[in-house]
């Protein structure tokens, strides 16, 4: 999508380019920012894709529907798991029900997982990929219950769809974990009876099911929107209410997880104003900057799917160069981590262990969207390993700073705060640290720990 392969995470010719054309400045600062697991080839992008046209030496050239671009396969599955190996990340990979079904999912899993001795995994071999790429995550095509999407289908057809692509694939390897498609958002007309319907059809084949949301401030409407974390708690708890619900109904032992796996804040409304247009190879799509208010919600929102974690396995941020991105590049020129990158970073070098069931007490103030929320929303990770906690701790107020008490054993090792006197302050090319973690004073006295958190502030604390 956008310039995320094309001059984001690929550009050959690049001084930064290594010997495949995958920039090295762009894999440090993947590696940098913690990434795990990236879901590939992309969303609504999935719902076209031939995935035999990204391998070997003849590449067709393609029209893109869902982005109105032009693919020219330059990258496919075998480059891309060869850069995902380079960054520490594992792939997720998303078949095409949209336009395609069960034959194709078979065909793509052989080339990717199969050892050798047939048509398609010697196919792999002959491509220059001995080794089977393993992977273990599949999502079982991409929001088709949205109208925009190709394929769109019916709760129903969806749900059959899956069952029986599940089915086959389980047949071909035992051991895969699937992801149902969940509801293109909360928004939709159908959220919930999507999920109860699928669920219904396909719930021993499955192992997950996926959620996606973004965010904006709408209307101006700032308040709500740094209480977005919100929505995301309502989001995954509704979804996770349906799906043990189908679970008692089919007298099932079996737990549903959920795969988070299109999150982020994105202003869609900008996108939506100027949709692209033409057939171009890699344009310049919802290249949205982030400020400071972004990265805050950012933070909230890793907070929220943290404090899920004994449901939510998996979650992506929707994407990782240029679109919507973490990290921005210039073809030919630099790359630099916006303001979004930092509590994604942080969070995932400091967070480890088990995620503790932390219980607030917090000042609460009234939004348009939600209500009266806590001013303060948090979550804790314990370490029996190392035996130290991290606290993760947001102030949503706009003007207020906040007083933060708790009770602790523990010396503060290291204090961070992501917060500016202007909430609106970026990170751009010119300037790519205007907005950093800095220094949280901490204060530990008679085993109490007492920090003051800035007003519209993440902050993170890990206590030895």
């Amino acid at each position: 999508m956008g310039r995320c392969v094309y001059t984001g995470i690929h550009e050959p010719g690049h001084p930064a380019a290594d010997e495949d054309g995958f920039r090295r400045d762009v894999l440090a600062l993947t590696r940098e920012l913690g990434v795990t697991l990236v879901r590939y080839p992309g969303g609504n992008f999935v719902s076209g894709y031939r995935w035999e046209d990204g391998v070997g030496p003849d590449r067709p050239v393609r029209r893109d529907l869902a982005w109105h671009s032009v693919e020219t396969n330059e990258v496919g599955i075998d480059e891309f798991a060869r850069w995902a190996r380079k960054a520490g990340a594992e792939v997720m990979y998303a078949v095409n029900l949209g336009t395609r079904g069960v034959a194709e999912a078979l065909d793509v899993h052989e080339y990717l997982n199969h050892a050798g001795g047939t048509h398609l995994s010697d196919l792999r071999r002959a491509n220059g990929t001995p080794d089977p790429h393993g992977v273990r995550l599949w999502c079982l095509g991409n929001e088709l219950d949205g109208p925009w999407q190709t394929g769109h289908k019916t709760a129903h057809e969806y749900g059959r769809l899956a069952a029986e692509t599940a089915r086959a694939l389980r047949q071909a390897e035992p051991g895969l974990e699937l992801i149902a498609c969940g509801s293109s958002h909360s928004g939709m007309p159908t959220f919930g009876e999507w999920e109860a319907t699928v669920l219904e059809l396909a719930y021993e084949q499955v192992d997950h099911i996926s959620c996606h949301a973004y965010y904006e401030p709408i209307d101006g409407d700032v308040d709500s929107f740094l209480a977005s974390a919100v929505d995301m708690d309502h989001v995954i708890d509704s979804v996770v209410a349906t799906a043990d619900a189908v679970g008692a109904r089919l007298r099932s032992d079996k737990r549903i997880g959920l795969s988070f796996d299109e999150w982020n804040v994105w202003y869609q409304s900008r996108f939506q104003a100027a949709p692209p247009t033409g057939w171009l190879v890699a344009p310049r799509l919802i290249e949205d900057t982030y400020d400071v208010t972004d990265a805050v919600v950012v933070g909230n929102l890793l907070i929220s799917l943290l404090r899920h974690s004994d449901r939510v396995v998996a979650a992506c941020q929707a994407q990782l160069v240029n679109v919507i991105a973490p990290i921005r590049t210039e073809p030919g020129g630099p790359a630099w981590r916006q303001t979004t990158f930092h509590p994604f970073a942080l969070t995932s070098r400091l967070a480890g262990g088990q995620v503790l069931r932390t219980e607030i007490t917090s000042p609460v103030h009234t939004t348009a969207r939600y209500g009266e929320v806590p001013v303060v929303d948090a979550v804790a990770t314990h370490d029996p390993a190392t035996g130290e906690t991290v606290v993760f701790v947001v102030n949503r107020h706009r003007s207020e700073p906040v007083e933060l008490t708790m009770a602790t054993a523990g010396a503060v090792a290291e204090s961070w705060t992501l917060h500016d006197a202007d909430p609106s302050a970026t990170n751009t090319a010119a300037d790519p640290n205007r907005v950093v973690p800095r220094h949280l004073p901490a204060e530990l006295s008679d085993g109490v720990l007492h920090v003051v958190l800035p007003p519209v502030s993440w902050n993170a604390l890990r206590l030895a």
